[in-house]
């Protein structure tokens, strides 16, 4: 097992289904560290499939703290699916487990595919303070998914870019910012991150061609290990089909297949289809941030390591 010489941190982020998170448990492996989740997904408890959760150890299922293959993981299975998780408060608990981990002469291994929380973890300011305002947003519900992204685009095309273009909160809450300043969202700020700490962030992608394969392999095994009854149990469990529609792709078809508003290849035909354009949403995030390493294998992430 490697110890790194100095405080660091370790970035694995990618697009959906590029292997981050086995990766990630390798490295933690070989260098004594433990892995934070950077997924906005799963964070929320019960959302395990659709998510791609890591399974957890299951000695150790009793206990408060989430163990995968023996490595130990923060931030999963942290929140009510009833409620909001907000990028403030992943970016508390985030930097806690940094604290924590490095406390422990342990190494942080942040990994995911929310580069809003990457980005916020590591020293970027959060979005912008505009608290609810009920009646723009009655305004707003009003109308469609389609309506409010065509609005969002002419106001602030930059986030129209990087936006579920189908998640009715988060189009709302977008335009809920720009009409309410009277400003595009910013772009996170990136400040200095206390204490100082080595970052190296590694993205992994394996190519358009593999990624399009694996990201359809994983959705038919998703719905052989059970994914349409993942949907169904949360929504038995108090889940709004409204609010299933806003936890992701993976939930939003499922559960518009079993209220029988499609059939089960359009279901999945329509997610092979919109899993690829989400993972090319989450490239054009990625791709502005220079800092950034690209591999393909994890022979190449031990090299950047070694020599970072």
């Amino acid at each position: 097992m490697t110890k790194l010489s100095k405080p660091s941190i370790i970035v694995i982020l990618g697009p959906t289904a590029s292997g981050k998170s086995a990766l990630a448990v390798r490295l933690a492996k070989k260098l004594d560290g433990e892995v934070i989740s950077a997924d906005s997904r799963q964070v929320y408890r019960g959302l395990d499939i659709g998510t791609a959760k890591v399974v957890r150890d299951k000695r150790r299922t009793k206990s408060d703290t989430y163990f995968h293959e023996g490595v130990r993981h923060h931030l999963l299975s942290v929140a009510s699916p009833r409620r909001i998780f907000s990028v403030a408060r992943y970016q508390i608990l985030a930097r806690h487990a940094i604290q924590d981990i490095l406390r422990r002469g342990k190494l942080p291994i942040i990994c995911g595919g929310t580069g809003q929380y990457i980005d916020a973890v590591l020293g970027a300011a959060p979005l912008p303070d505009v608290p609810p305002d009920p009646r723009l947003r009655a305004k707003l519900e009003k109308l469609s998914p389609a309506e409010l992204f065509t609005r969002l685009k002419k106001l602030d095309p930059r986030r129209a870019n990087a936006i579920d273009r189908h998640n009715p909160r988060r189009l709302v809450r977008a335009l809920e910012i720009v009409l309410t300043t009277g400003r595009p969202v910013p772009k996170l700020k990136v400040i200095s991150y206390k204490p100082p700490v080595i970052v190296l962030k590694i993205g992994l992608f394996p190519g358009s061609e593999v990624l399009r394969g694996r990201i359809n392999r994983r959705l038919a095994h998703d719905l052989r290990r059970g994914l349409t009854a993942e949907t169904e149990k949360l929504h038995a469990q108090g889940l709004s089909w409204k609010r299933l529609n806003e936890l992701g792709l993976e939930y939003r078809y499922v559960a518009r297949y079993l209220r029988g508003l499609m059939t089960h290849d359009e279901m999945t035909a329509k997610l092979q289809t919109e899993l690829w354009r989400y993972a090319k949403r989450q490239m054009t995030w990625f791709k502005r941030d220079k800092d950034i390493r690209w591999i393909k294998t994890e022979g190449e992430a031990l090299k950047l390591i070694k020599k970072h």
